[in-house]
């Protein structure tokens, strides 16, 4: 489980495909600290296993499997060395909840359609497939590779995000721009609440 609150933008240090899927490796300057092989950690929004942990310099390289459903399910397609990617580790029992629950389970990926400076912040524009569209509401959660975001606006399964200075300088989103793809992961309250409808409407 985690918050959706980004710790790091830690950088991809490397991509490698091998017999049975992908292997990619992350530098971090602060999320290897306390973790252990088989920790959770969320890459993007999607929870990931640490499969490995070495120093390199000031930094730790740390090292992820991922299977060629994951690679295709999510953005990570898109990736290139060099290219941050947003990281947080799993929350801890009795830890502060800042943003809202997120499983680290992406249900699709959207599409950047705008993405602009308004004011003093910046307007962020998503289409989002139907299996994500369906749980947005105005006020809602909506997690979007990995960051805890509050939904301003939507239409016709296009969302619309206000984003902060400090979210735009602590996240990957400042590598962003219009065209991009990104992880989703919808409420899971509001995923609840509409299976549970689903189970009670008349058949």
């Amino acid at each position: 489980m985690f918050t959706g609150i980004i710790e790091e933008a830690g950088q991809i240090a490397d991509i490698k495909r091998h017999a049975h899927g992908i292997r990619l490796e992350i530098l971090t300057a602060l999320v290897h600290k306390g973790t252990r092989k088989g920790d959770s950690i969320a890459v993007n929004g999607c929870c990931l296993t640490l499969v490995a942990s070495r120093k390199q310099g000031r930094k730790s390289r740390l090292s992820f499997d991922l299977l060629e459903e994951t690679w295709k399910r999510t953005g990570f397609a898109q990736l290139r060395e060099g290219m941050l990617v947003n990281l947080e580790r799993a929350l801890l029992a009795g830890g502060r909840l800042d943003g809202h629950f997120v499983t680290g389970h992406v249900d699709g990926t959207g599409k950047i359609t705008k993405w602009e400076r308004t004011g003093n912040d910046w307007l962020l524009e998503i289409k989002a497939p139907r299996e994500v569209s369906r749980y947005l509401v105005p006020k809602g959660s909506i997690t979007v590779d990995g960051i805890s975001l509050t939904v301003a606006a939507v239409r016709a399964g296009t969302l619309r995000i206000f984003i902060i200075p400090h979210t735009l300088q602590v996240t990957n989103l400042r590598e962003r721009s219009v065209g991009d793809a990104v992880n989703l992961e919808a409420d899971i309250l509001g995923k609840y609440v509409a299976g549970l409808l689903r189970k009670k409407a008349p058949r």
